[in-house]
């Protein structure tokens, strides 16, 4: 049974305010095996996958997790617009292979720090930088000490502390931010305000970044691929 048809098919009823009763009398079925496609329970044939693709108005191809893009389309290094309009060199010399995951990082992260700002908390964004920092930094030095003759002079935290200390940071600087979006007192530090828990969709997210949408998607999408896969290692 594919495990992303349940989730997104909930997710997209969900989207719409849609109540299982009133899809289910759409698509001539009950709602008690709408409700078991939804859990996984069941698994439906070919010709329902087809009805709800037309009934959603998205792809079979979106329906099975094959690809973020609802209309089923596939991402190309080209289609991904450049977070600097000014940068010529649109390949860098890694190949297109880098090129396309830096661009979905680069402009998943502008989505997150356009949300950040929304927030208008310093206290949630600067944490937040923090986190990037970090994890900037962690890979950096582990490429920087491939090399044995690199001076590892060039860093401050010596090399006995460096992976305890930042798994430890980044493990706090999480919990922080967790505490600050939910409203919990961090030792005085300003909370984020509850008006800050937008309500955020698919269909919101393309609509306000148009052009960075489909970057988080498959970024999203790339990172769950590798989380499942690692899980079963």
């Amino acid at each position: 049974m594919n495990k992303d048809f349940p989730r997104i098919i909930t997710l997209l009823r969900k989207e719409r305010g849609f109540s299982q009763k009133r899809v289910a009398k759409d698509l001539s079925i009950s709602p008690a095996l709408l409700s078991h496609y939804e859990k996984g329970i069941r698994e439906c044939g070919l010709d329902f996958i087809i009805k709800v693709s037309d009934y959603y108005d998205v792809s079979c191809d979106y329906l099975l997790g094959k690809t973020p893009d609802r209309s089923g389309s596939k991402i190309t290094v080209e289609q991904i617009p450049e977070n600097d309009p000014n940068r010529k060199d649109n390949v860098f010399k890694g190949g297109i292979l880098s090129t396309l995951n830096k661009k979905l990082i680069v402009n998943s992260i502008n989505i997150i720090f356009d949300l950040l700002q929304k927030s208008n908390n310093k206290n949630l964004i600067n944490m937040v930088s923090s986190y990037f920092m970090v994890c900037i930094y962690k890979i950096f030095r582990s490429l920087y000490s491939g090399n044995k003759k690199n001076s590892q002079d060039f860093f401050g935290v010596p090399t006995r502390l460096q992976k305890g200390l930042t798994n430890a940071a980044l493990s706090l600087i999480e919990t922080n931010i967790d505490c600050l979006i939910s409203g919990i007192d961090l030792n005085g530090i300003k909370k984020v305000d509850k008006g800050f828990c937008l309500p955020l969709s698919t269909d919101v997210i393309s609509d306000s970044y148009p052009l960075f949408a489909s970057s988080l998607y498959n970024l999203v999408q790339r990172a769950e691929s590798s989380l499942v896969k690692n899980n079963e290692i």
